[in-house]
């Protein structure tokens, strides 16, 4: 979490943490695909669930724990103790990858408690390289809490990013569904509001000799970008290596956060941001 300023900030940026390279138990989070069920409001990733904070008896409004802080408990907590101080102070919430997931679920929780003070503080969710968290009706339920509260709801999906694209939209094995629209950049930086990404589940043949041109692409980029848009905005040999990898596995690079960062400071939308009603509408 941080604020505006330091004295008496009007907006406090609440940010959650991606998957680590290195931690077993944020890999054992990603891969668990198990559903939890919500009553009255759906299913959802039971991992991401655990991350943010699920009791073995599911989402008590408040616990009273001495040797664990929950992700959803202490930031709440946190956030009623600054609204006290300052009744004009609102949030947003934001993360990548696995933070992304965490940001977009928050507020289910929330709303799950009746936290409608805190709901209304909430200016909006802006997740980027997120992956999908819940069922249908999960998506529905949290389009009606995003329009009750006015939160706006930005997903940013980068190109061929694969884990935007999991667990799988179907209606055979998984079921998982985004809700609201998405923010989608191709590899020039070139934006676009669309209902979902293209080749929403990754694996569609057609889409397999595109990738692998936009993976060569992308290792081509690596050395004229920093003549292209800018010297700040050069590579080093380590992002090369990873484009390297884009090419052996097309999407697996695109989800790095250098070219989210680069897709905010050089791409554009071709219409200008829609109100959250307009956004939410897009999902059939």
């Amino acid at each position: 979490m941080f604020k505006a300023s330091s004295t008496d900030p009007n907006l406090i940026v609440v940010s959650f943490r991606g998957t680590e390279t290195f931690s077993s138990d944020d890999w054992c989070t990603d891969l668990d695909i198990s559903w939890y069920e919500l009553k009255n409001v759906g299913k959802v990733h039971a991992g991401f669930s655990k991350a943010l904070g699920l009791q073995k008896n599911g989402w008590p409004k408040e616990i009273i724990s001495l040797t664990h802080q929950y992700a959803y408990y202490t930031i709440r907590q946190k956030l009623r103790e600054m609204l006290a101080r300052n009744k004009n102070l609102k949030f947003i919430l934001t993360g990548h990858s696995l933070g992304g997931a965490i940001a977009a679920l928050f507020p289910a929780i929330l709303a799950i408690h009746g936290e409608d003070e805190l709901l209304d503080k909430l200016e909006g969710v802006y997740t980027f390289g997120q992956p999908r968290i819940g069922d249908e009706e999960f998506g529905e339920y949290m389009k009606n809490v995003m329009r009750k509260h006015g939160i706006e709801y930005e997903r940013f999906v980068y190109n061929n990013d694969m884990v935007t694209r999991v667990p799988f939209d179907d209606k055979i094995l998984f079921g998982f569904k985004h809700y609201g629209s998405c923010n989608y950049f191709n590899s020039l930086y070139k934006g676009k509001v669309r209902e979902d990404a293209p080749n929403a589940n990754y694996m569609s043949l057609l889409w397999l000799i595109p990738k692998l041109l936009n993976g060569v692409w992308e290792f081509i980029r690596s050395f004229i970008i920093g003549f292209w848009k800018g010297k700040e905005y050069n590579e080093n040999w380590t992002m090369r290596s990873v484009r390297v990898m884009g090419i052996i596995l097309p999407g697996a690079s695109d989800h790095f956060p250098r070219d989210y960062v680069n897709s905010t400071r050089l791409g554009g939308l071709t219409r200008p941001v829609a109100t959250p009603e307009d956004k939410l509408a897009l999902i059939a």
